[in-house]
């Protein structure tokens, strides 16, 4: 998309919420859009406003999801919920200790951001089907690519976080809407998997970051679809699509990817769209929101949960003190290169104070902090204009990725090798033997605190083990409840555990 002020200012015209949750009900399927659709989708312009629309539910903030990073780094070993209390965001309290019900936990957020999502992208992809006036075919074929993509990105969340979803793949009646049965896992994938084959063609190689940063290309396709294989085991598919992404270990890709020299500005917002970045996810200070207009703003307020609470000291600014880190990953970062840029360890700052929050362990979320350098001063209230991006995809990631899956597979461990250790070498780190051991452990500490921590270990089996003593349970804690609410005159069935 083009910077995020202008899509702001294009959501607002469009009269749809731009951080928000419309409901929680996925069957009140966007009723803004819904009362435009008749007149809407005129022209060209109209067609790029609902494909705006269609992005946006991907840099949602307000609620209690937080792209992924907060709620889902509470589910993992690596950070606890934090905050003020036990009851401060019961949603990542409850996913932290595993006392997820139907009606506590963060499903709901999670359920509401994907289903709103799908239902703009399916309208999307109706309206470029009927023929929009005046578009011409190419920007036609590529904003139908960026539609399939997104209904792919958020039914991968869904099929994912659920396991067992409704399939919508159109508009549908209001009448229709309670009749709908959940698809099988199976049958998400393999809308999931036609979807970007679909996209991938259609896809700009690359886009102008200044005008154009955060939009959907042809690696950012790959990197997902690669990924999507991934988590369905196709080993070789999934290793044949992340060459794609990644080229040569070390070098530049076809899509211009390289890894960064300097691990701690990948996370830089004066470092957007850097040449790591696969998929990003856009947030600005110019929006200058305020609580007024809660939940409705552009900035990255995630930044804020993550501060330490009532800090005084140099560097950053106080933040609401969650996702403490927990020593368990503190210790297994010590000695790595990637420590400073990963972990704030307030007690090591010079006349800095803090008031501990829950669980609180001294150390807190480095890559996402509250640094004064970045806070806004140009109106609004700041703590909810942070400009920092979030990395949902990055090349290191699709190094590993690719390496697990060679290992997986049996085939050419001299390439899982260099990838793994492309990784390593970029922060000074000595060459090891490609193992699944290694790569996993590699995960952890290159990825940590960025939403990937939770999803890998249910993905490998690990996580009955390791999120036992958190109150993990196998078999249950896999995935998360269907929210209540959506369970009301509806055919779906609560995920089992959560009855």
């Amino acid at each position: 998309m083009k910077r995020k002020h202008y899509i702001y200012i294009a959501l607002l015209a469009l009269g749809l919420p731009l951080a928000s949750s419309c409901s929680d009900d996925y069957l009140d399927v966007d009723p803004e859009g819904t009362i435009l659709e008749s007149n809407y989708y005129k022209n060209p312009e109209e067609a790029y406003t609902g494909l705006v629309a269609a992005y946006d539910p991907l840099g949602w903030e307000a609620g209690s999801t937080y792209h992924n990073i907060g709620a889902v780094n509470s589910a993992s070993d690596d950070a606890y919920a934090g905050g003020g209390g036990p009851s401060d965001m019961s949603t990542w309290q409850a996913w932290n200790r595993y006392t997820l019900t139907p009606a506590i936990g963060p499903q709901g957020e999670y359920w509401n951001r994907n289903f709103t999502g799908v239902s703009r992208t399916n309208t999307l992809l109706s309206k470029l089907t009927e023929g929009i006036p005046g578009l011409d075919d190419a920007t036609e074929a590529r904003y139908t690519a960026e539609a399939k993509f997104l209904r792919a990105y958020y039914y991968f969340d869904l099929v994912r976080l659920f396991k067992n979803v409704p399939l919508f793949t159109k508009p549908l009646a209001t009448d229709e809407l309670f009749d709908q049965p959940q698809a099988t896992p199976e049958e998400v994938y393999a809308q999931i998997e036609e979807d970007l084959t679909a996209a991938i063609p259609d896809l700009p190689m690359t886009v102008p970051a200044a005008t154009e940063g955060g939009r959907i290309t042809q690696g950012t396709g790959r990197a997902l679809l690669g990924k999507v294989y991934l988590y369905e085991k196709k080993w070789a598919e999934a290793a044949n699509q992340l060459k794609e992404v990644n080229g040569t270990p070390g070098g530049t890709s076809q899509y211009g990817y390289h890894l960064l020299s300097d691990f701690a500005s990948i996370f830089s917002p004066a470092n957007k769209f850097n040449s790591e970045s696969i998929l990003e996810i856009v947030h600005t200070s110019v929006a200058n929101g305020g609580w007024g207009s809660w939940p409705n703003f552009e900035g990255n307020v995630g930044v804020q949960m993550f501060g330490p609470r009532a800090y005084s000291g140099p560097i950053y600014e106080a933040g609401w003190g969650f996702n403490p880190l927990t020593l368990d990953l503190v210790n297994a970062l010590k000695g790595d290169p990637r420590y400073d840029a990963t972990v704030l360890d307030i007690k090591s700052i010079e006349g800095a104070t803090y008031e501990p929050s829950f669980d609180d362990t001294g150390y807190f979320i480095e890559k996402y902090a509250p640094k004064t350098e970045w806070l806004s001063t140009g109106g609004g209230d700041a703590p909810l204009n942070y400009p920092n991006d979030y990395i949902e995809i990055r090349l290191a990631d699709t190094y590993l990725m690719e390496a697990e899956a060679l290992v997986q597979a049996g085939t050419d461990l001299d390439r899982a090798a260099a990838l793994l250790n492309a990784v390593r070498a970029r922060v000074g780190l000595a060459p090891v033997a490609a193992t699944l051991e290694n790569i996993y452990k590699e995960r952890r500490l290159e990825l940590a605190t960025e939403g990937h921590r939770w999803y890998d270990l249910v993905r490998t089996g690990r996580a009955a083990t390791v999120l036992a003593p958190m109150g993990y349970k196998a078999g249950v804690n896999d995935i998360l409840p269907i929210p209540l609410g959506e369970l009301t005159n509806t055919k779906l069935v609560q995920n089992p555990g959560y009855n």
